[in-house]
């Protein structure tokens, strides 16, 4: 009896201190802690909490991932019998508290991707049962405590992405002789860090250990010779991004269960061993950017040959090496698993052997900036998976063989900058899966093939620098997603066709130094798009169209020496444009910026100096009139507003002004991995807290991205204008040349994904329901409630975000469509696989109803818990399928299994009600647009399923 009492106070106890840190947590966004950690419920029964057998206490601690925000507090340290603490994944901020030091049961500690910060705690070498610990993805700084060398029990020590400095301990390797050697350690991993010095040898002699990743900190030692002698357990070695010098020793031949080796971007010298062929487990082996060399008895490169016997092997990368040697015809007997061979500048002389075409499965082959001769052996046809093929930057002659054209996959091709001549092959047009094709710097001649600008998903066409003749077809409108076309330094002639104004997705158009003659066209006006336009060095005569002045992205225009006549436009683009762009021209006028001759004045410069006094005077009259009523009209609304803001009791809501760039960098750490909330077509967002406590969410755009200035216009065009209770409000905005962001209301439930597809997430039906009337909400504000209809083009359930208050918010609009006045606009499809409406996938027509389809989609996946993009699915038969033929007389077989229980009371009621939603998404989902219904009827149909379920459960 003693005994039980003496459990049920430690029990207490234990109680205690978990409500003692349920106190220190500032966000639990899924009221996990709020409505389940209560004292009215047995501790063991608590959502992430176990207990033991044996002494009923509390023995497991597992939170990880369950967005909870707050300190770790200290009295986790009374948790005597606590033997795992998992609070990975989450938003803890602050230092662990030392008196986690009495927990001596641990054997393991997951702190992972979270916001802690202070020194790595010394105390962590008093914990003699320890097998794992993961403090990665922090903000932990200074020196690894020597202390951490005392835990001979560890297993797996993972310290990476965090601000640790200084030295490895020597405790890590070499164990001082009382203590004994880590002779348990599996994975060491302390990479992106800023530590430096030597790596101690004796990690090298730690025999059970699997993984060693030191990537990307500032160690500057050389590797023992030695280093693969004591390595039998080894499978993978990372140490790219450092100072690491000397050679690579033979010794690493011994560790034959390795799988990977990455060395790039160090300083290693001397030869590849040979010896790495006896490895024959090797997968990866990537040494780029070094200076390793050839062995001076051969001028091949007979490591490769070495290579050859490792047969697993699927990736070799020897870049920027000065290897100066010869492809062995070797080269051809690598095993069907290589897939990638990448050797760019690394001074590679000799031809391209004609075995290479053995190497049936290989995806990606660069060889760009070499000394390679002579010709691509027609043997390449037998590359017929290949994906990717460089071969820039070097003297290859000859014609360019029409064996390519067997490689249906390819997506890129580049031959740039090398000495073919004769024409392009016909049959490249073929290559449907081509999306950039890249021959300038050669010698081709005669007419571009009119096949290539049928190719309808090339985005980039680069044949500058060569000597082609003829004129530019009207076919050249047809490529709809090209973004960038270089024609420039040829010899083409004739007009510049009128349909090139269906390029709408074009970014760059370089025409310069070619004989193109005739006016241009009225059409350049539709390249909505552009950003760059270069004619000059043609014959180009007539106007400058006016309609350039509506290309709001133009950033650079040539036009000069041709014989252009007339007015320089004013607006638009033309306000950042210098002079130097119109520059040997026949007969242009102008402004006096543009150093041109002025125009011919205009009739109102012709009257009399009295009559346009009499004229200003008056218009002055009238102005002062017109602006003294504004005013007086402007502090009537305002009064007026005051009143009825006092009546009501009403604050005047928080206006934030425009943030800078570095008040971002601090807010999320300098953009810090551990606070990425996602990652999207154009960027990735970050959460950030202002020094007033406010949480944001920052997306950040990649500019590196093509398109991504269209994405961040765009979004600002339509979330500037645009205000609903269902869409992500937009707080401020950050804009420069090299930096653009958009700060936005933050979410702290996250997205609609997340609450489907993550482990200890749940929604029941009602929320479903509720989020879902929310999106369809937000899509009838778009496609009516504005002055023109907006069409967001990538609902998904990663697009939907929810705030504390589980409200649905529409987000992500980078490749929203503004329709106009049109119902109908063509576009470049970007939008995801297995969401996107037939006619926008095959022939980018953009509508209200795509929108209408994707929701349809998208509601089904909600109640099956099942994407569209699942592997169950094929060509043949999709979601939309299988929730169509299970409709009747299986729709059990389809509902997420978590919705409803065999055994449950309202089990009727609940198939009733998904049975009625999917029936709603194969109405949105419709094969012809035509067919879909619309959002309003989607919201009454919703809302009135809403309420027949609550009134029947």
């Amino acid at each position: 009896m003693a005994c039980f009492a003496r459990t049920e106070t430690n029990l207490i106890t234990d109680q205690y201190a978990l409500l003692a840190f349920k106190t220190q947590m500032r966000l639990d966004p899924q009221n996990i802690l709020v409505s389940n950690w209560s004292s009215t419920t047995p501790v063991c029964n608590w959502i992430g909490v176990s207990c033991g057998v044996r002494h009923q206490r509390i023995t497991i601690l597992n939170l990880s991932n369950m967005s909870l925000s707050g300190s770790i507090s200290p009295h986790l340290g009374n948790l005597s019998f606590l033997a795992s603490l998992k609070l990975n994944d989450n938003n803890f901020h602050g230092h662990v508290p030392v008196e986690l030091a009495h927990l001596r049961r641990l054997k393991e500690i997951n702190l992972g991707n979270n916001f802690l910060n202070g020194e790595v705690s010394w105390w962590l070498g008093r914990l003699p049962e320890l097998q794992y610990l993961n403090i990665s993805y922090n903000s932990f700084s200074g020196a690894i405590p020597d202390s951490l060398g005392n835990i001979t029990s560890l297993v797996v020590m993972q310290l990476s992405v965090n601000n640790l400095q200084g030295h490895i301990p020597k405790e890590i390797g070499a164990i001082p002789r009382e203590i004994g050697n880590l002779h348990n350690l599996i994975v060491l991993d302390i990479s992106f860090n800023s530590l430096m010095g030597l790596i101690p040898d004796t990690v090298f002699n730690i025999t059970t250990i699997s993984t060693i990743s030191f990537t990307s900190n500032h160690f500057s030692s050389t590797l023992p010779s030695s280093m693969g002698l004591w390595l039998p357990n080894l499978e993978t070695i990372l140490l790219g991004g450092n100072y690491l010098t000397g050679i690579f020793p033979d010794s690493i031949s011994n560790a034959s269960r390795i799988t990977e080796i990455w060395l790039e971007d160090n300083q290693f010298t001397g030869t590849i061993p040979k010896s790495l062929g006896n490895l024959e487990l090797l997968e990866r082996l990537e040494l780029s950017e070094n200076n390793f060399t050839r062995e001076s008895s051969s001028t091949e490169l007979s490591f490769i040959t070495s290579l050859t016997n490792c047969r697993q092997l699927s990736l070799l990368g020897i870049s920027y090496n000065p290897l100066d040697g010869i492809l062995p015809v070797s080269v051809g007997n690598f095993s069907t698993s290589l897939f990638h061979l990448v050797a760019n500048h690394c001074e590679i002389k000799g031809n391209i052997p004609k075995q290479i075409g053995n190497l049936s499965h290989l995806a990606f082959l660069e060889l760009e900036g070499n000394d390679i001769n002579g010709f691509i052996p027609t043997t390449i046809k037998g590359l017929w998976k290949l994906q990717i093929l460089r071969l820039s930057q070097n003297r290859i002659r000859g014609s360019i063989p029409s064996e390519l054209c067997y490689l249906r996959s390819m997506g890129l091709l580049d031959l740039s900058k090398n000495e073919f001549d004769n024409s392009v092959p016909m049959c490249l047009g073929n290559i449907t899966s081509l999306r950039y094709l890249y021959l300038d710097s050669n010698k081709l001649t005669s007419n571009i093939p009119e096949k290539l600008w049928v190719l309808k998903d090339l985005l980039e066409l680069n044949l500058s620098s060569n000597s082609f003749i003829g004129s530019l077809p009207l076919e050249i409108g047809s490529s709809k997603v090209m973004i960038k076309i270089d024609l420039s330094r040829n010899q083409l002639s004739g007009i510049l066709p009128s349909t090139i104004g269906g390029l709408q997705n074009l970014l760059t158009l370089f025409l310069a130094h070619n004989k193109l003659q005739g006016p241009l066209p009225e059409s350049l006006g539709d390249l909505i798009s552009l950003e760059f336009l270069d004619l000059s060095y043609n014959n180009i005569s007539g106007t400058i169209p006016k309609s350039l002045e509506t290309l709001l992205h133009l950033k650079y225009l040539n036009v000069s020496y041709n014989k252009l006549r007339g007015e320089i436009p004013n607006d638009g683009p033309f306000v950042n444009i210098s002079y130097q762009s119109f520059i040997s021209n026949d007969d242009l006028c102008g402004a006096p910026r543009w150093r041109m001759p002025l125009c011919k004045h205009s009739s109102l410069q012709r009257l009399s100096k009295k009559r346009v006094l009499l004229v200003v005077y008056i218009l002055l009259g009238i102005g002062t009139t017109v602006l003294a009523l504004a005013l007086i009209f402007i502090l009537m609304r305002r009064q007026r507003r005051n009143n009825i803001a006092t009546e009501n009791g009403l604050l005047p809501a928080v206006i934030h002004g425009r943030i800078t760039y570095y008040e971002l960098r601090r807010t999320t750490h300098e953009f810090n991995e551990s606070n990425l909330l996602g990652m999207g077509s154009f960027g990735s967002v970050y959460k950030g807290i202002l020094a007033d406590g406010t949480h944001l969410a920052v997306k950040v755009f990649n500019l590196r991205l093509e398109g991504t200035l269209k994405s961040f216009d765009t979004e600002c065009e339509v979330l500037r204008n645009l205000r609903h209770r269902n869409l992500t409000k937009v707080i401020s905005s950050c804009s420069n040349l090299d930096f653009k962001a958009i700060v936005l209301e933050y979410m702290p439930n996250g997205s609609l994904e997340k609450w489907l597809y993550s482990h200890n997430y749940f929604l029941d039906i009602l929320q479903r329901l509720n989020i879902m009337i929310d999106v369809a909400l937000a899509l009838d504000y778009l496609h009516h409630g504005y002055s023109i209809p907006v069409v967001h083009c990538d609902l998904k359930p990663s697009n939907v975000l929810l705030n504390e208050h589980m409200v649905a918010h529409v987000s992500d609009f980078g490749i929203a469509k503004l329709l106009g006045e049109e119902s109908t606009a063509l576009t470049k499809t970007l939008a995801t696989l297995g969401y996107i409406a037939p006619e926008y996938g095959s022939e980018g027509l953009v509508s209200t109803r795509c929108d209408i389809y994707s929701y349809g989609i998208m509601l089904m996946e909600t109640f099956t818990r099942t994407k569209p993009c699942d592997e169950k699915f094929t060509e043949d038969f999709s979601l939309k399928q299988w929730v169509n033929n299970s409709l009747q007389n299986a729709i059990l077989q389809v509902i997420d299994a978590n919705l409803v229980r065999p055994m449950d009371e309202h089990l009727t009621v609940k198939v009733q009600c998904v049975a009625s939603v999917m029936e709603l998404a194969l109405k949105c989902s419709a094969e012809l647009p035509k067919e879909r219904i619309s959002m309003r009827e989607v919201i009454t149909t919703l809302q009135k399923t809403k309420l027949e379920f609550l009134a029947n459960c």
